[in-house]
């Protein structure tokens, strides 16, 4: 069951708990925990497909509501959902400008993925990590709900033809890759469609500016320019800086919304 208060908390993934690409620091795991113990309704917000959530949180957390896709996916109660999908239309104008950069590419379906990209390609390394899909061709996708271009020969080209087809576009210039999303689908526009509006939230990346935008409480791991003015907390890209300061979350007293305080006064034995 989903609810919207305070005590939600949103965790991206890759750069903000997760450092290797792999796994998360036993210090962050305790500190989550101690988050959840607190009463805190935990989300994981992740560009990664549910698919690759999975192996990283590596069995912790089962009660978390997963955001995949940078809001193309959600799993609630272990159900995963594509809400957000390519239109037959709008993936033949994407693969148009695909084919006229000669860019190669990671689609995810649901599921399964397609992958034209070198083997080397330092993205391959995070993709169905715990061998639970399948490798096809795109055709074979019943849907595409996330784009990756992993190369072209003008990528910064390639990111503004998308953003004139009406996609979201997040161009990550220090990986070289482009992100490219169905529409206007977020992180935070999926947290909306669950009925999530009052929350906390830890991100790193331009595809978390939403997402921290309209938080309670935002915190920036690392340093990202985009970020600038955004979070209210910076704190190093470090396990222990970011256990820290999840810990002090999960010390904290609630904060609660002005029609909680309303209530409040109105029943003072509360």
């Amino acid at each position: 069951m989903i609810t919207s208060s305070a005590r939600t908390t949103v965790f991206d993934i890759d750069g903000t708990l997760c450092f290797d690409g792999r796994s998360i620091d036993g210090r962050i795991i305790a500190a989550v925990e101690a988050c959840e113990r607190a009463g805190h309704q935990l989300v994981f917000a992740s560009a990664r497909p549910v698919r690759d959530l999975l192996p990283v949180l590596d069995g912790a957390f089962p009660s978390a509501v997963l955001i995949g896709g940078n809001g193309s996916l959600v799993s609630v109660d272990g159900r995963v959902r594509a809400r957000a999908t390519f239109g037959g239309g709008e993936l033949a104008d994407l693969l148009a400008e695909v084919e006229r950069y000669r860019a190669e590419y990671l689609a995810d379906g649901p599921w399964d993925y397609a992958y034209t990209g070198p083997a080397d390609h330092p993205i391959r390394s995070r993709v169905d990590q715990g061998n639970l899909a399948r490798k096809v061709e795109l055709a074979d996708l019943p849907a595409v709900v996330k784009f990756l271009v992993v190369g072209a020969t003008d990528l910064l080209a390639l990111a503004e033809a998308g953003r004139a087809l009406g996609m979201t576009v997040n161009h990550h210039l220090d990986e070289a890759i482009i992100d490219f999303a169905p529409g206007a689908t977020t992180k935070w526009e999926a947290l909306a469609s669950l009925g999530i509006d009052a929350y906390n939230a830890f991100g790193n990346d331009i595809n978390d500016l939403d997402l921290l935008r309209h938080a309670r409480h935002s915190v920036r791991v690392g340093a990202h320019p985009g970020l600038d003015g955004i979070a209210r907390v910076t704190v190093a890209p470090d396990p222990e800086a970011v256990a820290a300061e999840i810990s002090r979350l999960a010390a904290a007293a609630p904060v609660h919304s002005a029609a909680d305080k309303i209530r409040q006064f109105e029943d003072p034995g509360r």
